[in-house]
């Protein structure tokens, strides 16, 4: 596997329909690397700390391979890598493969999975329809936090390599769908 594109965001406010809204999840590739610390994405805003970034959600992980599948249901969206909010679009992270605990090699850091992400509000805000939320979750393709066991720069090409893997643990997308089952989703 490897990095397709690191991205990062402004905080910026949206009048969602009549409700503004704070967020960063407006990510865009950028052409330098980025540095990957232990609660965040430096120079990457996070606008609810209870929901994004900390020492189990410093980075989120989006796969290329998932933009296909999203695209037929939204074809009439400016399709940008980072869509999903995510710091780095990676080639190829399939949840249904990846072990909670799996860690990885990029750049000059050190990755370990911790968790798929859940779907809010603001992903529908990206989207400019809240469809995208209930769609998010009746997929497998929720894209992966992970904790940053070593600090860091990473670029985009940067090899994506599996150093640990953790078969004795759930996969990504087996804790997705115990989430859904307990969130009555």
């Amino acid at each position: 596997m490897k990095i397709i594109s690191t991205n990062i965001g402004k905080r910026i406010e949206i009048d969602w329909k009549g409700v503004m809204i704070t967020t960063g999840i407006f990510k865009f590739p950028v052409d330098k690397p980025v540095f990957l610390d232990v609660e965040d994405v430096k120079g990457d805003a996070i606008c609810d700390r209870e929901e994004h970034g900390g020492i189990d959600q410093a980075v989120y992980g989006y796969s290329l391979k998932h933009y296909d599948y999203w695209r037929k249901l939204y074809p009439d969206l400016d399709w940008q890598l980072g869509m999903f909010g995510e710091n780095l679009t990676i080639d190829d992270l399939e949840e249904t493969k990846i072990y909670i605990g799996d860690t990885f090699k990029v750049g000059e850091t050190i990755l370990e999975v911790t968790k798929p992400r859940q779907p809010c509000i603001k992903l529908g805000v990206r989207f400019n329809n809240m469809k995208i939320v209930k769609q998010f979750w009746n997929s497998t393709k929720s894209g992966v936090y992970f904790k940053v066991l070593q600090t860091g720069f990473v670029s985009a090409n940067d090899e994506f390599k599996q150093i640990k893997k953790c078969v004795e643990n759930p996969t990504i997308a087996e804790v997705y769908e115990a989430k859904k089952i307990k969130n009555g989703i």
